[in-house]
């Protein structure tokens, strides 16, 4: 097949210069070369495509033809190459990324808010999931989790600092309860869970204290896929949610939120930036990237 187009674009280029030599220098190959190139199209093709004398070159009456029908379209695909090589040039195009409520909150959404304002040609999808997305399969160019659970054949670039879960709940609900005092506790508390619609099970808390690592399977009337809507029910006073620190450190300061089991809540590495491959990272990928990247 790369010889039949090889072949159809040296035809091009003698008819069009109306010369072997100009068209062997366009095409950067010997004019004994091309000259035998043009015989063997003609030989397979069974019909003679150019008129030559020692003077001239032209196509004749079905090498016209050729040249009308098949020149524009190697004319398209030139264009389409060029317009190839100048997404790889200039940041252009669409990056998808899959992330969480809170890491494309606190994370993606203030580098996008400095970059893309430079940078029209670029578009950004962000997709909310608490899944464990398959990157690759979902067709995403990346994905924001925490670092730990990115997988190992991926590629992971830090884009924030670590992070702490928080347990907190209303005042108005600890009026008539008392506050956990350890995470076994909370099967007692009436709590907002999280629903991780990728696996259609519902998140279990963890704790960590010294050597001692718990995950607890907590209880209550509501259940969202929306850290948001979690944090509207517990400021509401529907019972305890367990969401990143950062997310309800403005209610806490507020007095809207009470925090208990601060010190069952160890730190932990922070978001992440997660992709395939290097290879043929675009322009506008590379720059996003490197937007995101933690520095501190």
């Amino acid at each position: 097949m790369a010889g039949a187009f090889d072949d159809l674009a040296a035809f091009l280029a003698v008819a069009r210069e109306r010369s072997f030599t100009g068209a062997a220098a366009k095409l950067g190959v010997s004019q004994s070369a091309l000259s035998q190139t043009i015989r063997g199209l003609e030989a397979r093709l069974g019909i003679r495509l150019l008129a030559r004398t020692t003077r001239s070159v032209a196509p004749t009456e079905v090498g016209q033809r050729l040249l009308g029908s098949v020149g524009p379209r190697f004319d398209e695909i030139d264009a389409e190459i060029a317009a190839l090589s100048e997404l790889r040039e200039k940041p252009a195009g669409t990056i998808r990324i899959t992330a969480t409520e809170n890491a494309a909150k606190t994370a993606l959404w203030p580098a996008l808010e400095r970059l893309l304002p430079d940078y029209p040609d670029i578009k950004v999808e962000i997709v909310i999931d608490y899944g464990l997305t398959d990157i690759v399969a979902e067709r995403y160019d990346a994905g924001v989790r925490p670092g730990g659970m990115v997988a190992k054949d991926m590629i992971a670039v830090r884009i924030g600092p670590d992070m702490r879960m928080a347990v907190v709940g209303a005042s108005s609900y600890f009026a008539t309860r008392p506050r956990p005092k350890k995470p076994q506790d909370l099967t007692a508390h009436s709590c907002i869970n999280l629903r991780l619609p990728t696996h259609g099970g519902v998140y279990a808390w963890e704790f960590e204290k010294g050597p001692r690592e718990l995950r607890v399977r907590v209880d209550g009337q509501l259940t969202f896929n929306s850290g948001a809507l979690i944090l509207d029910a517990a400021v509401a006073g529907f019972g305890l949610a367990y969401l990143p620190e950062d997310q309800v450190q403005s209610q806490i300061a507020g007095g809207r939120l009470v925090r208990v089991l601060a010190d069952w809540c160890q730190p932990f590495t922070g978001y992440h930036l997660y992709y395939a491959s290097r290879r043929q990272a675009t322009p506008a990928f590379a720059l996003l990237v490197d937007a995101l990247r933690y520095r501190g």
